[in-house]
């Protein structure tokens, strides 16, 4: 390993970088960290190459770039455009969390993928799984990896359903998954998307309710719910913070709260961080690294 110091350059494409990333990126161990603001797609070219050519070589795997901002899509063809800006040897590490949402989608189902396995001895093959909050960044991320590992996933649309029959395409187009758009925009049409799935994911704004408990008593095949939202009220009525496993009030479902979660989201994204800096080679991390690490840190792997 090169004793070159640790520098981190991270792309938003918003006028701030999130402090929750950089402060991450600090304790994890970077000893120089540069956000750089309302970075276009276009600009990535060139500030990899600015990186990469600067440092000899053998200091790449210590020259990284995190991608940021709050569009997974633009995050990942930012991590593309990096990857063919370098010029072998010259090459630097990247990593893509846009909005947390990478480790965070990767924290949700690991932890829900632990709790089927406990309780129920179940896998994500063949289970049904209903998205709420799709559109969102956690939402897309989570519904992906979950539907690669073999769920059937629906994406549930809370204001016009077109909005996430473009995600559900923009998910098979890249990423070779079979989505289903709902629509979700009526109590009774929530109520029959919960009753029929099996997991629920709670990926909304925070602050919003999205399943309330008549919701969850009238759903008889349901197992897990899990809700990333910490901010009163919660997105799953009953829900508390460390769920991990426990039951929800007043049905048979067992819950994951949103501080469990975020317990695994900031190992994870601390461990990739950490990843970066100790690799003896370049590495590059996106939702599926973070699932992998997500599934060791619960025992899964």
């Amino acid at each position: 390993m090169s004793d070159a110091t640790p520098i981190l350059h991270m792309l938003a494409p918003q006028k701030h970088m999130s402090p929750f990333d950089v402060n991450m990126a600090a304790d994890a161990g970077f000893k120089v960290i540069v956000p750089y603001v309302n970075v276009d797609l276009a600009e990535v070219t060139g500030l990899i190459q600015d990186a990469i050519f600067s440092r000899p070589p053998n200091y790449g795997p210590r020259t990284g770039f995190f991608m940021g901002g709050k569009d997974a899509i633009l995050a990942l063809d930012m991590m593309e455009a990096a990857r063919k800006a370098m010029v072998p040897p010259f090459e630097c590490s990247t990593f893509a969390d846009p909005a947390g949402s990478f480790t965070t989608a990767a924290a949700m189902v690991a932890c829900v993928e632990r709790v089927l396995k406990l309780k129920f001895g179940r896998s994500w093959k063949g289970t049904r799984v209903a998205v709420f909050g799709a559109t969102g960044v956690v939402g897309f991320a989570s519904s992906i990896i979950a539907a690669l590992e073999g769920a059937d996933v629906r994406l549930v649309a809370h204001r016009g359903v077109d909005r996430v029959v473009k995600s559900a395409a923009v998910s098979k187009e890249r990423f070779g998954v079979d989505l289903e758009a709902v629509s979700g925009e009526t109590p009774e049409r929530r109520r029959d998307i919960v009753a029929d799935a099996e997991v629920v994911f709670a990926a909304a704004a925070a602050g919003v309710q999205v399943v309330s408990a008549d919701d969850m008593k009238a759903a008889r095949r349901l197992l897990v719910v899990a809700d990333v939202n910490a901010v009163p009220p919660p997105g799953v009525e009953g829900m508390e913070l460390f769920m991990d496993g426990a039951p929800l009030p007043g049905c048979d479902a067992l819950g994951v709260g949103p501080l469990a979660i975020g317990d695994i989201k900031y190992k994870c994204e601390s461990g990739l961080f950490r990843q970066m800096i100790e690799s003896d080679g370049p590495v590059a991390f996106d939702f599926r690294h973070a699932y992998a690490m997500a599934r060791k840190l619960t025992g899964l792997a």
